[in-house]
């Protein structure tokens, strides 16, 4: 094979503007596995990008402004911070994670690479001091939003967003994992949080789950995909979701009191048996208004004594409005 088929290959993208796999293979006459060798060295150089899912993958050229050389030499320790916390999704819908997405994210906003990772660095400290072996007490938070606290414990796995550079990893994910019902997104996001919850079950000895049900009706439900995938071995109590005359979820309500009214009127906490520890899973806390009504039941049903709360991603003021999930 020439040396400069890859040359060739990049011109045809750009004169093509979209193309798939097989079109390339076709107009080259070169095998599948020639062809995928080339595509991948220039995928992983950011020469070309794509996107789809097979068998319907379309690769194109993005034109952006070249980083310097000189911007790229990063302390190995910066480049892993951004490598395990930095991940965007596209408005194309591409995944991207690590120096990766934090590049990409550089140049979308016209900033330079190095000045602003350092700022990340900086950022992301001030809230990781909060982070304690990978949870983030709540506990506080819903201390400074309302009167009574039903709930004993309440974590975060991490918040939602921080400042300036917008929604975390775990933000992203959860974001998208709901939005577009994608069950290969759903999992990734369960792999990922699924120690965290073992870790809190194991050490509040929790005999009792339960899942906040959702309010929106969709064809795949995240608490369902969440439940099933985590493969709990603890009890798993009914907590249901009364269906009304207009479904009105909490991220649409923006006073407290609304919050409060719409968690305690329109969930129920269907069970009978009792247990000693029982640890709710929620996927967003934006109040803490339906955590602490449900706890609340439970702890007027004296249904278990000590409530830990969970949530995927958690607001790091008092009462702020994660509308998006």
């Amino acid at each position: 094979m020439k040396n400069n088929t890859a040359e060739k290959i990049i011109q045809y993208i750009k004169e093509k503007k979209r193309v798939t796999g097989k079109e390339i293979a076709d107009y080259f006459e070169i095998s599948r596995q020639g062809l995928f060798k080339h595509l991948n060295k220039l995928l992983e150089n950011n020469i070309i990008t794509k996107i789809g899912k097979p068998p319907m993958v379309f690769y194109f050229i993005q034109e952006f402004k070249k980083i310097k050389k000189e911007n790229c030499n990063l302390p190995i320790k910066l480049k892993n911070l951004i490598k395990n916390n930095f991940l965007i999704i596209t408005p194309s819908g591409e995944k991207k994670q690590g120096m990766d997405a934090f590049s990409y994210w550089c140049q979308k906003q016209n900033l330079p690479l190095i000045k602003t990772a350092l700022e990340y660095e900086k950022t992301l400290k001030k809230y990781q001091i909060f982070n304690r072996g990978g949870l983030i007490n709540g506990i506080k938070k819903l201390k400074n939003t309302f009167n009574k606290i039903w709930l004993d414990y309440l974590y975060y796995l991490d918040f939602y967003s921080i400042e300036r550079f917008g929604k975390t990893k775990l933000g992203q994910l959860l974001l998208y994992a709901k939005q577009s019902q994608d069950k290969t997104l759903i999992k990734e996001l369960i792999n990922i949080i699924k120690p965290q919850i073992q870790n809190i079950i194991k050490k509040h000895k929790i005999d009792a789950v339960g899942f906040i049900p959702p309010t929106v009706k969709r064809e795949v439900q995240f608490m369902r995909e969440l439940q099933k995938n985590l493969h709990l071995k603890s009890r798993i109590i009914s907590i249901v979701k009364i269906k009304t005359q207009v479904p009105v979820p909490q991220k649409t309500l923006n006073k407290l009191e609304d919050r409060i009214e719409n968690a305690s009127n329109t969930i129920i906490v269907d069970e009978q048996s009792t247990f000693k520890n029982i640890l709710l899973i929620d996927d967003a806390v934006g109040s803490g208004a339906t955590l602490n009504e449900t706890a609340k039941q439970i702890k007027d049903k004296k249904i278990a004594k000590k409530i830990v709360g969970v949530s995927i991603t958690g607001s790091f003021k008092g009462f702020d409005v994660i509308s998006e999930v």
